[in-house]
């Protein structure tokens, strides 16, 4: 009788396999670097704003170039994935399939992470705004969960076709509406200096659409992969 391995170990399992796979050849963070630096700087040359205006729109392009980013990302994951025939292995591997959903998110959020760190002092140079506010960095933490979060579910459901490049924004953009303007309204907030009683509303959606659609992706990660 084969053992299956616990939640925690097959999560872990998955999430060292992509970090590994992607630390030796680099092509997800590649792409996703290129794309970002190449955003930041078309909008910095086409908004010649005053500092202050600046402020008001730096939430905006901040999010504009993860949600890109993110969004090339996520395709990228999956459809290496796919092509490499490495989503059947997972599938058939004696685990949870929620714990594969789970790893994918880590290694996803991960790579989002590390785009973010090197986008942020990059950007806080070229447009000369302090990013580093801890209200702010908690929103793009809250943010990026509830992004990576949904947007796994769906690459792995668009995977499946051939038009996946197209599919998964056309997918993906109408659902994450709520966690991308919570997280522009809540980030702009913080940059410009805003009450916490007109921050905390958006934060608050952030927070609760995450667990929501976590929950959600949870239970129906077995069905998206089944199809």
């Amino acid at each position: 009788m084969q053992l299956r391995p616990s939640f925690l170990k097959a999560t872990l399992a998955v999430v060292r396999k992509d970090l590994s796979a992607e630390f030796r050849s680099r092509e997800l963070l590649s792409a996703m670097l290129v794309f970002s630096m190449l955003v930041i700087l078309i909008f910095n040359f086409a908004l010649e704003l005053e500092p202050a205006t600046r402020k008001e729109v730096s939430a905006g392009v901040l999010w504009t170039t993860f949600a890109f980013a993110g969004t090339l990302g996520l395709n990228r994951s999956m459809a290496v994935e796919k092509d490499r025939g490495c989503l059947d292995g997972l599938l058939l591997a004696p685990v949870d399939r929620s714990a594969i959903y789970f790893g994918k998110v880590i290694s996803n959020l991960a790579f989002m992470f590390i785009v973010e760190i090197i986008v942020l002092p990059i950007y806080s140079m070229l447009y000369g705004i302090n990013l580093f506010n801890p209200g702010l960095l908690l929103v793009i933490l809250l943010g990026s969960i509830g992004y990576i979060g949904v947007g796994t579910l769906l690459a792995s459901m668009a995977v499946q076709a051939r038009t996946r490049e197209v599919l998964l924004p056309i997918l993906l953009f109408p659902i994450v509406i709520p966690v991308l303007l919570s997280a522009v309204k809540a980030s702009s907030g913080f940059l410009t200096g805003a009450p916490m009683t007109e921050i905390m509303p958006p934060l608050n959606l952030l927070i609760v659409y995450n667990l929501i659609f976590l929950a959600i992706a949870f239970m129906t990660f077995d069905q998206v992969v089944e199809e």
